[in-house]
């Protein structure tokens, strides 16, 4: 165990470091989603990690025959909960989990999520957004772009109550309106 109070990594760094492909995989997606760095990427490789994980001890749990209810029970938590973080659909299934991609974790991001909504002109102009207090969840102000929204949260992303942009008239958001987003 360690002191409660520190951070801790929360990510895991490639074994190979100079893959060429790996890199510039990891270089479209920073780009394409406007992140910071490529430690963003490696934090949702790794939070999808967690489930793939737990979904493979699902199945060896499965494999061994004994206690089945035990097996529905969790499994049906796990989809449960990915469904509700809007990782899966509705018809999902064990083997869902473990062909998750990257690109479906960093789609989750309130980030993406400002962009894709028409908040914001690019996913870098929505970091901004985020970061300086302009965007609410439920008009509760959130300032970390990589927080994850859930199903229920996702339609009720809106600018901060307070927030110049707010107003119809602002520049803006009236540029942001002129571009079809």
């Amino acid at each position: 165990m360690g002191y409660p109070g520190k951070n801790h990594k929360q990510y895991q760094t490639p074994k190979r470091p100079f893959e060429k492909t790996r890199i510039e995989e990891e270089s479209k997606m920073v780009i394409e989603y406007g992140l910071r760095n490529k430690r963003e990427v490696w934090k949702a490789h790794s939070y999808l990690r967690r489930y793939r994980k737990a979904s493979r001890d699902l199945l060896a749990l499965m494999s061994t025959g004994k206690d089945q209810e035990r097996f529905e029970a969790k499994k049906s938590e796990l989809i449960g909960h990915m469904q509700r973080m809007g990782l899966l659909g509705p018809d999902a299934d064990i083997d869902d989990v473990l062909a998750l991609k990257t690109q479906q974790a960093l789609e989750r991001r309130l980030q993406t999520l400002v962009h894709r909504k028409g908040l914001a002109r690019s996913p870098k102009q929505a970091r901004q957004l985020i970061t300086h207090g302009h965007v609410a969840i439920n008009g509760k102000r959130v300032s970390i772009p990589g927080y994850r929204v859930t199903r229920a949260e996702e339609s009720q992303i809106s600018y901060y109550g307070r927030s110049p942009f707010t107003g119809a008239d602002h520049a803006e958001r009236a540029r942001i309106t002129r571009t079809g987003r």
